[in-house]
């Protein structure tokens, strides 16, 4: 049900949030720029108008969204900063100072799943409009990175490892009999494989592991038994840990974690880290800096990418880039919808000398997104991704660019 429209005619004769905050303040400023009532129109649908508890307000929840990545916050301490900040309240529509927690953490978690992968868009593209004509250049440069998902460095031992714990607690909730634990065999098998990189130690750390994965294997197996007509219950659940078990080093679409099953391995060339396990972020930005694209992708070639990427800028910011300036990972496409792709080569001859200097500027230029992609990695949640599946995936990328409303 829709939040009741509060009263906000009548200010307290003494004490007023605007009257006594900064006006310089930067949230102050971007407080009175943000058209919070077009997202009153477009998010009130969502809501039913007249059943059900009242919702908190559009504008709280928007606002907190927003908070949350200019100011790199969990869901959890955005919520407690807010009741010890003026500011965070102004910003969210608040006239007096509200010594309470707005709402719980995880209304902001049913507010993303409310307003989809559309709504996150359109805090977007509100975003680059509040930047002016700066996000009206004709030129966009675009790139790509990953974003990790929050897992640890997957190898085969540790999900056996995770399959044999996670065994152990169906059968203490259904209360099975086990033939056997093989929890005193494991911790000898785990002294086995430590300091597995010296060469003395490499066999006995190669036995271990396998060890460890007939140990999962017959686990598994004995659950199942031992369930019965239980089994359905957990069918999912155990032909993930079968599938987990069979894979081989060269197959294909491994699983990589029990609880993030569609996660995917990047290769991005790094020497520091050969591979990162997330999705891939497809970020589009103009020559002063205003950021008008993001787009998360599972693990496609960059150069298949830009489609989808192209779209999405023409349709956040209503006009058709003349010129998208991209690296070498994007090598095979020379023009996207009405868009002409830039990619370093090597010059024809018949190239004149101005036109030369000119693809020369392009590229120079191209590299000044690498920096920002950096800045939104360390400072506005971009490294990692803590949302969960695929719609996490999506509405993260979008989200991580409220860098343009600093």
């Amino acid at each position: 049900m829709l939040a009741k429209q509060q009263d906000r005619s009548q200010h307290s004769l003494f004490f007023s949030l605007e009257s006594t905050l900064n006006h310089k303040h930067p949230l102050f400023i971007l407080a009175n720029k943000i058209d919070w009532e077009m997202f009153e129109r477009e998010f009130s649908p969502l809501y039913c108008p007249d059943n059900g508890r009242p919702a908190k307000p559009i504008r709280l929840m928007v606002g907190l969204l927003i908070l949350k990545h200019i100011r790199d916050l969990s869901d959890e301490s955005v919520v407690e900063q807010w009741s010890e900040n003026n500011y965070y309240q102004y910003f969210c529509g608040e006239q007096e100072f509200q010594p309470r927690v707005p709402c719980e953490a995880s209304e902001l978690v049913h507010f993303r799943h409310r307003i989809g992968k559309e709504g996150i868009e359109l805090i977007l593209r509100e975003s680059i409009r509040i930047n002016g004509k700066d996000s009206n250049d004709k030129d966009v440069y675009i790139d790509t990175t990953v974003q990790e998902k929050n897992i640890t460095f997957p190898t085969d031992d540790k999900l056996a490892k995770k399959i044999i714990k996670r065994c152990w607690k169906i059968a203490d909730r259904n209360s099975l009999d086990l033939r056997q634990s093989y929890r005193r065999i494991l911790k000898d098998l785990s002294y086995d494989q430590r300091f597995r990189n010296h060469p003395r130690n490499k066999g006995k750390a190669r036995k271990a592991d396998k060890k460890v994965r007939t140990i999962a294997g017959r686990l598994v197996r004995d659950v199942e038994r031992k369930l019965g007509t239980m089994v359905d219950g957990y069918r999912n659940e155990l032909d993930l840990y079968k599938r987990v078990l069979a894979q081989k080093k060269k197959d294909k679409n491994k699983i990589y974690s029990l609880h993030e099953v569609d996660v995917q391995c990047i290769s991005k060339g790094k020497e520091h880290k050969l591979y990162e396990f997330g999705n891939k972020v497809s970020i589009t930005r103009t020559g002063s800096g205003v950021i008008v694209g993001a787009l998360s992708f599972r693990n496609e070639f960059d150069g298949h990418t830009l489609d989808k990427a192209i779209e999405q800028v023409e349709k956040l910011t209503e006009r058709k880039p003349r010129n998208g300036i991209c690296d070498r990972g994007y090598r095979g496409r020379s023009k996207v919808r009405d868009t002409l792709i830039h990619i370093p080569k090597s010059f024809s001859k018949a190239l004149s000398t101005y036109r030369k200097n000119k693809e020369r500027k392009y590229f120079r230029k191209r590299a000044g997104i690498e920096p920002v992609i950096g800045h939104l990695k360390e400072d506005h949640r971009l490294s990692r991704n803590y949302y969960k599946g695929i719609t996490g995936e999506q509405s993260q990328a979008a989200s991580a660019i409220y860098i343009n409303c600093l």
